[in-house]
């Protein structure tokens, strides 16, 4: 079992410390233990209950009301209300309390009924990139657990490998290798951006994670791609990352090389005239635009 303080629950909710404080003492809406130096420890079934609430409450619900509700009819509320709200926000709470109960049926169904209703690529900017984002931050603030982050990267990862597998091959356009520098392994990104340039008729040769430097060098002398492109949350490290772009630059310069990540974005860096930053994906689907003569059919 879990064990969380109360701003955890404060990053997982967004429902701030105080406002968590005055609802256990005026609804006694949580119990938490304490420590020997009396700070507050809530377990998993705390949190799942304040995430239920804070969706409720977020949309309408009084406390007042939802603290005299069973725990059962708060889950079957939440159930009802995702299951018809149209939001970003709600769905992406709906989310983030299926990676806390680990419910990969709850997860599969929230999932598949945005698809139906914004389809798989705007699921994917509105509803799933921003919900890894968000536990990206809470993986390493230690707010949840890595088996948490774990589940959940495994099930968007199986999503969009048959949704790039459902995307025909076709002839023409240009070509981008895709991979991961050795030793990163978070690879949504990267399977996403694999999607958005199959959709837009180009072609993709993919290496996934953690590719050694002489497996990149050999496939790119193999295929002369166009184009690079990698993502850099972990590794190299950020007193590495500007060294290791230059070697990029270097190693592939008749490539254009469009580099994103955590490590990337934001951070003091200069970049060669072949290396191009893209910021979030969008831009990246900008540039697909620019370079398609012509957008695949759905």
């Amino acid at each position: 079992m879990s064990s969380y303080s109360i701003k955890d629950l404060e990053q997982l909710s967004g429902i701030k410390a105080h406002t968590l404080r005055i609802w256990e003492q005026r609804y006694s809406l949580l119990n938490p233990q304490r420590t020997d130096t009396n700070i507050r420890t809530y377990d998993d079934e705390d949190l799942k209950l304040i995430l239920n609430v804070a969706l409720l409450n977020d949309n309408g619900f009084k406390i007042s009301k939802i603290a005299s509700m069973a725990a059962g009819d708060i889950r079957e509320e939440v159930i009802k209300l995702t299951d018809r709200s149209l939001a970003h926000d709600d769905q992406i709470h709906a989310l983030t309390i299926s990676m806390v109960e680990m419910d990969e049926d709850r997860f599969e169904k929230v999932l598949s009924s945005n698809i139906e209703k914004l389809g798989f690529e705007q699921t994917m900017f509105n509803i799933i990139y921003p919900f890894m984002s968000k536990i990206g931050v809470l993986w390493q603030t230690g707010a949840i657990c890595p088996a948490q982050e774990h589940f959940i990267s495994n099930l968007v990862r199986q999503k969009l490998i048959v949704a790039i597998d459902s995307q025909p091959s076709i002839k023409g356009g240009k070509k981008f290798l895709l991979f991961l520098p050795e030793g990163e392994l978070h690879e949504i990104s990267l399977l996403f951006s694999s999607y958005l340039i199959k959709s837009h008729g180009h072609k993709v040769i993919y290496l996934g994670q953690s590719t050694p430097n002489g497996d990149l060098l050999s496939v790119y002398k193999l295929h002369q791609p166009d184009y690079l492109l990698t993502v850099i949350t972990t590794s190299p490290s950020s007193e590495h990352t500007q060294e290791y772009l230059n070697e990029l630059s270097t190693r592939f310069s008749e490539s254009q090389i469009l580099v994103s990540g955590y490590q990337v974005i934001g951070q003091d860096l200069s970049f060669q005239p072949n290396v191009r930053q893209m910021n979030y994906l969008r831009n990246f689907k900008d540039l697909l635009v620019e370079i398609s003569p012509v957008v695949q059919e759905k």
